[in-house]
């Protein structure tokens, strides 16, 4: 086994190409019914395709939905299985992903980070206790204007930089490799048109988990539900007895979800009711939900019971008030991995190799994983280092990318 260093000019290669990753503008769309569902995402799709050519892979190739593949030949002459490692480039909606402006803190203190001096957005150690973790080391942030898209280009950066690492040690030995990157991850559909022929592996790794350590191959049950109500506009004055509200009905259908079981109150295995657009006047509201659950009969009952909330307002208000459509996102992944623990033990042992504590959690969320493991391609989930995804308070030490890159290539040794 070869002992891999990764500091100095891999280092920085790193996290070069982190940041030219992250300053591409490549935000999804979940109105959006085209794959991927913004052409944004076509400039970080070509940009990879490009990429992995310059570094010498084979067969690279970008699809008609913006699928990019490459694939490291193996040096060894034993047949062993085909491995692969799988990152998203598309940055989630849910804030600004537009001109990102990263800030590189050396050597951090443990204090508290002032991410812009104009508006005094301060990345607080004492609200993020988790900078703690990190003294002494590199922290990337942004300027507190948009996200950092750490989730999941730090990812990509890994297994790129593992890639080019690879190519250029061949006395490290390994199988045929398979790297793949896709659209459309952020909104649930990143893997809904992932060719797992082509892509050729027996198994894979997404790396796009959170913190140094994570390894993750449990996950939500998940579901995406519309809510539209139908309301009666009528002049105010001369309402009494006919107008409904539709804005005021939508706020009742709010509350008689159960208060407790929202993100921000529950934990570990809970589930939850999540809201997370609502719009709306007198005459129309629209509701969007995801619906989570580790487990499958409680998934169920949850889509039951929001169901069973719409026909409520229909019986009080008239039918047709309102009507709810759900859609299937993703299921836990963990079924997919009985007969199949080698996949973890591997990564777990490869964290080891490196110098990583392992931290096996389950996901409160879902990654391409999860849908790749029904579809034939079991996946779990590997740490990227980010923390705080999905919003200006983001950030990821480029010692956890170190680490993680480093992972990749452990892996890929153990692989028998």
């Amino acid at each position: 086994m070869e002992n891999i260093q990764l500091d100095g000019v891999w280092k920085a290669k790193l996290l070069n190409r982190f940041i030219s990753y992250i300053t591409i503008f490549s935000t999804s769309d979940p109105e959006s019914e085209t794959t991927p569902s913004t052409e944004r995402q076509w400039d970080m799709a070509h940009y990879l395709h490009q990429e992995l050519q310059d570094l010498g892979l084979e067969n690279v190739s970008i699809d008609d939905k913006g699928y990019v593949f490459g694939f490291i030949p193996s040096n060894i002459e034993e047949t062993v299985p085909q491995v692969g490692f799988i990152a998203h480039y598309d940055s989630s909606p849910d804030f600004n992903g537009a001109h990102v402006n990263p800030q590189i803190w050396e050597n951090y203190d443990g204090q508290d980070l002032l991410l812009n001096k104009e508006t005094g957005f301060t990345l607080s150690s004492a609200k993020f206790e988790d900078l703690k973790k990190y003294i002494g080391q590199t922290i990337i942030t942004t300027d507190g204007t948009t996200l950092l898209s750490a989730d999941d280009k730090a990812g990509i950066a890994e297994i790129v930089t593992a890639a080019e690492f690879l190519l250029a040690n061949p006395q490290i030995k390994h199988g045929r490799i398979s790297i793949g990157f896709n659209p459309d991850e952020e909104i649930g559909r990143g893997a809904h048109h992932f060719d797992v022929e082509k892509f050729g592996a027996e198994w894979a790794y997404t790396m796009d988990g959170g913190e140094i350590g994570e390894l993750e191959y449990e996950n939500f049950n998940a579901a995406a539900a519309v809510i539209k109500i139908h309301g009666l506009s009528v002049h105010p004055g001369y309402a009494f007895g006919k107008m409904l509200n539709a804005g005021l009905i939508a706020a009742e259908f709010i509350t008689s979800l159960p208060e407790n079981e929202t993100p921000a109150t529950t934990q570990g295995f809970e589930g939850f009711f999540h809201l997370t657009d609502f719009e709306g006047d007198v005459s129309e509201a629209k509701l969007q939900y995801i619906i989570r659950d580790h487990d499958d009969q409680k998934f169920e009952d949850r889509k039951k019971l929001i169901k069973e909330k719409v026909e409520a307002i229909n019986q009080k208000y008239g039918e047709k008030t309102a009507e709810i459509e759900i859609k299937p996102q993703y299921l836990n992944m963990k079924k997919q991995f009985e007969g199949k623990m080698h996949i973890i033990e591997i990564a777990e042992q490869a964290m080891k190799n490196a110098g990583v504590e392992p931290k096996i959690k389950a996901i409160r969320g879902g990654t391409d994983g999860a849908q790749l493991s029904y579809m034939g391609l079991p996946c779990p989930n590997i740490f990227a280092g980010g923390h705080n995804f999905h919003g200006p308070y983001e950030f990821v030490p480029l010692e956890s990318m170190v680490a993680a890159t480093k992972v990749i290539i452990h892996i890929v040794q153990l692989v028998k």
